[in-house]
């Protein structure tokens, strides 16, 4: 899914009060990490996830990883916080700005 800036801006808001819902250490993303993100979209639309100072892959390409995985999209990553985002396909929470169709020419 992709994002236009203004919705990213808009997740990113509502990431800034979340608590970071996993941590990724020395292991980085064994299968039971991916099984537990999945499962967390089951109840969330929005995850935060802290990457560890101990773990030595690169958190852009933990939270691709894990995105590509769980279906989800990355909203961004800052430093070794990720967050990820993945509309429920029934009932989405959060409702996104509308993207634009086209920015107006003068």
């Amino acid at each position: 899914m992709e994002l236009t800036s203004k919705q990213r801006a808009y997740l990113k808001s509502l990431a800034s009060n979340l608590n970071p819902v996993f941590q990724i250490g020395k292991s980085s993303v064994t299968p039971e990490i991916t099984e537990a993100v999945i499962e967390c979209f089951n109840n969330n639309e929005l995850i935060k996830i802290n990457v560890l100072k101990n773990c030595e892959d690169d958190a852009k390409e933990i939270a691709q990883v894990l995105a590509d995985r769980s279906h989800s999209t990355v909203v961004q990553v800052i430093g070794k916080k990720i967050v990820l985002y993945k509309p429920d396909k029934d009932k989405p929470k959060i409702e996104l700005p509308k993207a634009d169709k086209k920015a107006k020419e003068f």
